[in-house]
């Protein structure tokens, strides 16, 4: 597996820009969403964690292929 460290680094900036993007533009969108995730249940969240890391992979896959 070639994976270099600039593109976890690529990665998880791209992270901080599309969050900082939905603080800037949305903010109270985004206060909603947090509210909405505190009063989720525990397996809620998990299956959305767990859907959300498939497409993720799925995603890095078919690019990475």
């Amino acid at each position: 597996m070639n994976f270099a460290f600039g593109d976890l680094a690529t990665a998880i900036g791209l992270v901080l820009v599309i969050e900082g993007a939905l603080l800037v533009l949305a903010p109270n969108l985004a206060k909603r969403m947090v509210t909405e995730i505190l009063t989720a249940p525990p397996q809620l969240l998990r299956l959305g964690g767990i859907v959300s890391a498939a497409v993720g992979v799925a995603i890095v896959w078919a690019i990475r292929g």
